[in-house]
């Protein structure tokens, strides 16, 4: 079924349990960014709406967003999510559970964001915003990739615009933008985001993060870290290995680099792409930030 609001997002919730379904439904009525809501009590429901819906196409599904119970009988969330992610052009997916223990798997799909029940419609708003913020950062490549800069030249990135993090603080959910990120730091399965103001802890993984972010800057130099690449002031040999300082000051961060991500990191420094497999990197090109 559906219920037409205005003009705005078209939204499907799906849910096995007939009050939740309706309790979400009515949250995103009533958000004025939301012009259609669709439901569905089923993943088998879920799929015959995005085959029906006006300018659906075999990789297209005519929705902007669905919203996902993770827990139905017969196909689960994720294995709907996972279906869903198949299409070209697949549409973002935020689940609503009351399990925290998908988390991981979640994100690992490509999830927007993990809700919690029972909802509050300031953290549905909080997807709503992200969702957004993914939908205009997504953009086809022109053609058959970025140009390498000659020897010598730095590698300018052209980052998509800003995507922002919900993050929960004392029981408010705070928009983190991507742009105030310094560092990322994995803590397990979650991520700790660095930022000028300070650290927020996400239910990201760090590799979903990296995956997510490459296009914007952002650069794995450790298992543990990912970098802001406009931020790194310098890179240096210490007793145990490579650091990089992130920003200026005499306070600014230092983090470790790995052996296996150090040579790579030079090459992007030096204005090169990373180098696969092959011959060590040689002494050519200027390290102006590298001593």
């Amino acid at each position: 079924m559906s219920t037409q609001l205005s003009d705005g997002l078209t939204v499907l919730a799906v849910d096995d349990e007939e009050p939740a379904l309706q309790e979400l439904a009515h949250l995103l009525g009533e958000d004025h960014r939301v012009g259609t809501v669709l439901t569905a009590p089923d993943a088998t429901e879920a799929l015959r709406i995005l085959g029906s819906r006006p300018g659906a196409t075999p990789g297209s599904s005519g929705v902007d967003v669905v919203f996902l119970d993770i827990r139905m009988p017969g196909l689960d969330g994720l294995e709907l999510a996972r279906v869903l992610s198949a299409m070209a052009s697949p549409p973002p997916v935020v689940f609503v559970t009351a399990h925290d223990d998908r988390a991981v798997d979640a994100y690992e799909i490509g999830a927007v964001d993990y809700l919690l029940k029972p909802l509050r419609s300031e953290r549905l708003s909080g997807s709503l915003d992200r969702t957004i913020a993914s939908r205009s950062t997504f953009r086809p490549p022109p053609g058959p990739g970025p140009a390498v800069p000659p020897p010598g030249q730095p590698l300018r990135l052209e980052p998509p615009e800003d995507e922002v993090i919900p993050v929960e603080l004392a029981g408010t959910t705070k928009l983190v933008p991507r742009s105030s990120v310094r560092f990322v730091e994995a803590q397990g399965d979650y991520a700790r985001l660095h930022t000028t103001e300070g650290s927020h802890l996400v239910r990201i993984p760090l590799s979903v993060l990296e995956e997510r972010w490459r296009e914007a800057g952002f650069v794995r130099i450790h298992r543990a870290y990912l970098v802001a690449l406009p931020l790194i002031t310098e890179l240096r040999l210490s007793g145990s290995g490579y650091v990089v300082r992130v920003g200026q000051g005499q306070g600014s961060p230092e983090l470790p680099v790995s052996r296996r991500h150090t040579a790579a990191l030079k090459r992007i420094l030096r204005g090169r792409p990373p180098r696969g497999e092959g011959r060590e990197d040689g002494p050519t090109g200027p390290l102006a930030r590298i001593r």
